[in-house]
């Protein structure tokens, strides 16, 4: 018997554990008739088998860590990787001929051609020394974001003064939060056309830290600034990371910069108001709490990142994931602290996650799993089958990454930080960006990858801070200026380029007409402040501020005609439709009719408001 030469290492292990679900991949794909292999559909999904590909990958693992005992193989299995990941990418590209898809294969095989050429950064960070920040740049970052905070702010608010929010979402918060001023409870009953919890949508107690602020101020434009006050605060953790990673003042400043003007962080407010705005300020508290090993830190932003949402719960486990992963790879060097920090984050958010979806699933209204149903081959409605699909066949999960519309949101997301976050030989870095692929790119919603929606604070959280440790492990001062300069630079293009014209217009909107929406709201407001109410969606967010209140869009015909008050626009065509006669456009004109016949008194009517009160509510 052969003797024993090695002793394997935890980077040996790892490569042989990655090398033997490649190759088992490959061997499940390979086996599939051609005609299946096209993964446009989920018929290739459908004909592999997890159960399969989880033995074989247990199999050749355990056979490639056996060899590692006699031969130093690290060079080889990394070429060995590469290969088995270019023989699944050229028969994918060949059943499914795009060439989107074929350009992203060949780019990932270029990493790979990178991890097998040097090998992993394995060497351990270095401590680098904190440099106390010149008070200017302090000063000079605190501008940056009270600029951005008016900045958002006046755009957020002037969508209000124009009627520009609709019931989906903001009317429905801004309803919640009365609620929860008069009540202390998230009730709302435009959500879902009757009196609810918002709680058995998405679980957000996050909210709260928002109310006795709202209680000061009680009005839907509270909400928006309030908005903008979290987002700017995110500049603070990122301040402080970029200290904990040795930056000086200047670098620090354009880091922060970077994070302002993304297009993607600013541009998320253009529907308004949503829970996800905290996602970035508290998952950078996390990241920081991390890097300064401070517990009570880690611990509080890690809870309240998970109160935001119940999908929230992703983002502490894959940084949990990311620091068990980086702790093991130093083997005997492993920081216990990082070690048991790790497992507990990842811990903590599975158990929330799967306590909170089978609350929404058993008393709520459901998990949204429907936003990934072109992963879910099995019909399950369930998110593992997510991870079980991709675990099977990762070449789909590319294959998902390259819609048009898609490829769109890379370049706006990825070049205005240069595609910095891919820029490190510390492989493990690149679990960090699971929520980006995960919750932009792999799901076929397509609000998710749109960057003038709120589904991009999370990910922006994680590539700003991949930005700020890949710059960090620049030796130089100098090469750090220069390159989060470039990057800000780039940043302020694209930002003026889609963010600036977006807002704008909602200024003009608000200032232009705002003759016309001031006698909209004055026509409103005969409406009783504790009348029942049902309007169209434009409507909402101004009359929000009632315990009843439906949209005539969504709500059924018994609510509508429960209401005291009816308050219609003529205009808003798209509101009436399901009133509308078979190849007609004349949805209004039968509600109106609807509400005449049911004994409803015309009591005010202009160009833009016309309002009918129910009989017996004088």
């Amino acid at each position: 018997m052969p003797t024993i030469k090695n002793k394997p290492t935890v980077p040996d292990m790892v490569r042989s554990i990655l090398l033997g679900w490649l190759l088992a991949v490959v061997l499940e794909y390979l086996f599939l008739p051609a005609g299946v292999r096209n993964l446009a559909g989920l018929e290739s999904l459908k004909q592999m088998s997890l159960p399969r590909v989880l033995v074989l990958t247990a199999v050749f693992s355990t056979a490639f860590i056996a060899l590692s005992l006699y031969f130093r193989a690290g060079e080889i299995g990394r070429w060995c990787i590469l290969g088995g990941f270019c023989i699944l990418a050229f028969a994918a590209i060949e059943a499914c001929n795009i060439e989107t898809f074929t350009v992203l294969c060949l780019m990932v095989i270029g990493l790979f051609v990178c991890f097998a050429m040097r090998g992993w950064n394995g060497a351990e960070e270095e401590k680098r020394e904190i440099k106390k920040a010149h008070w200017g740049y302090l000063l000079g970052t605190a501008g940056l974001a009270v600029v951005f905070f008016f900045l958002v702010s006046l755009w957020t608010v002037a969508r209000v003064e124009s009627m520009s929010t609709p019931s989906y979402d903001f009317g429905i918060f801004s309803q919640m939060f009365h609620y929860m001023k008069t009540t202390g409870l998230p009730l709302t009953t435009l959500e879902r056309d009757g009196l609810l919890s918002h709680f058995a949508v998405h679980v957000s107690p996050i909210y709260y830290l928002m109310l006795p602020f709202y209680c000061l101020f009680p009005k839907p434009e509270t909400l928006q600034v309030l908005q903008a006050a979290v987002m700017a605060s995110a500049v603070i953790p990122l301040w402080l990371i970029g200290k904990e990673k040795g930056m000086s003042g200047l670098p620090r400043m354009l880091l922060c910069a970077v994070l302002l003007l993304m297009p993607a962080f600013a541009g998320g407010v253009s529907y308004d108001l949503h829970e996800n705005c905290f996602l970035t300020p508290l998952i950078l508290w996390l990241f920081y709490g991390i890097e300064k090993k401070n517990i009570p830190i880690t611990a509080v932003s890690a809870v309240l990142t998970l109160t935001v949402k119940e999908d929230a719960a992703v983002y502490v486990a894959v940084i949990g994931l990311y620091l068990l992963v980086k702790t093991v790879l130093r083997g005997k060097k492993a920081d216990k602290q990082n070690l048991i920090t790790g497992i507990s984050l990842l811990g903590v958010s599975l158990v929330w996650f799967f306590a909170v979806t089978g609350y929404l699933a058993s008393s709520g209204d459901g998990v949204m799993t429907y936003r990934y149903n072109n992963f879910i081959y099995d019909g399950s409605g369930s998110l593992m089958t997510v991870i079980k699909a991709v675990l099977m066949n990762p070449m789909k999960a590319l294959y998902e990454c390259v819609d048009a519309e898609k490829l769109s949101f890379i370049n706006l997301t990825l070049l205005p930080v240069l595609c910095l976050p891919f820029f490190t030989r510390r492989y493990e870095r690149y679990i960090l960006l699971i929520p980006y692929v995960l919750v932009n790119l792999m799901s076929d919603y397509q609000y998710q990858h749109d960057i003038f929606f709120q589904y991009t604070f999370g990910s922006n959280a994680f590539l700003i801070y991949l930005t700020a440790v890949n710059i960090a492990d620049l030796k130089l001062d100098w090469k750090k200026v220069a390159t989060l300069g470039a990057t800000a630079a780039v940043a302020l293009a694209f930002f003026t380029a889609n963010v600036i014209p977006k807002g704008q217009q909602y200024q003009e909107l608000a200032s232009t007409y705002k003759p016309y929406y001031d006698s909209v709201r004055t026509a409103l407001d005969i409406i009783p402040e504790d009348a029942s109410v049902a309007t169209t969606t434009f409507y909402t967010t101004y009359l929000s501020q009632r315990d009843v209140l439906y949209d005539i869009r969504y709500c059924s015909r018994e609510h509508l005609l429960e209401t005291e008050f009816v308050a219609l626009k003529p205009s808003a065509t798209a509101d009436y439709k399901k009133y509308a006669t078979s190849g007609q456009n004349n949805g209004y004109e039968n509600v109106v009719g609807l509400l005449e016949g049911k004994g409803y008194k015309l009591v005010e009517k202009t160009s833009a408001v016309v309002i009918y009160q129910k009989p017996n509510t004088e």
